[in-house]
């Protein structure tokens, strides 16, 4: 038997091995670094009731968010005028790493009566860790509060009934 002929898938399975230790060691001593400082720059301008939370799940993924947890400062005495007024915690953009070492970036809603689990995220891109910078971070911070206001007031013409 000849098994000469699977050199090259050993070597190839090797080099997928490195690449997967490569993005996680990225993620691990620079890319968490770039996340949680920008995150917490934002935070500490736009004081509007959110927090970077930093999860690290033993034998399985590591992430970084900013979630929402309570109302921005300013609007509390009003909404505490509305005896049936709810803020509903749990609103979060997630930066976590997949098993492969890519970075998947996934919006999480808060849950509510009327939010199935299919509708309750959404994922904004898999990107390799070495793509993850400021600028794209900001970006998809903006994203997150475009998709979180739609969220908040949806547009009336998709609802049904109405």
């Amino acid at each position: 038997m000849n098994i000469e002929y699977l050199n090259e898938r050993i070597n190839d399975y090797k080099n997928s091995i490195e690449t997967v230790v490569k993005k996680k060691k990225l993620w691990k001593n620079e890319v968490k670094t770039v996340l949680r400082n920008t995150l917490n720059a934002i935070v500490d301008k736009y004081k509007i009731g959110w927090r970077v939370q930093e999860l690290d799940w033993i034998g399985a993924k590591d992430a970084i968010n900013i979630i929402f947890d309570s109302l921005p400062v300013e609007l509390i005495e009003q909404t505490n005028e509305l005896a049936n007024y709810q803020f509903l915690q749990g609103g979060a953009l997630v930066f976590s790493q997949s098993y492969n070492g890519n970075v998947v970036i996934t919006i999480l809603f808060p849950l509510n009566d009327q939010t199935s689990l299919e509708d309750s995220s959404m994922e904004l891109g898999v990107y390799n860790p070495k793509d993850i910078s400021e600028k794209l971070i900001v970006e998809k911070v903006d994203e997150f509060l475009k998709e979180i206001i739609k969220w908040e007031v949806p547009n009336q013409k998709n609802k049904l009934g109405y």
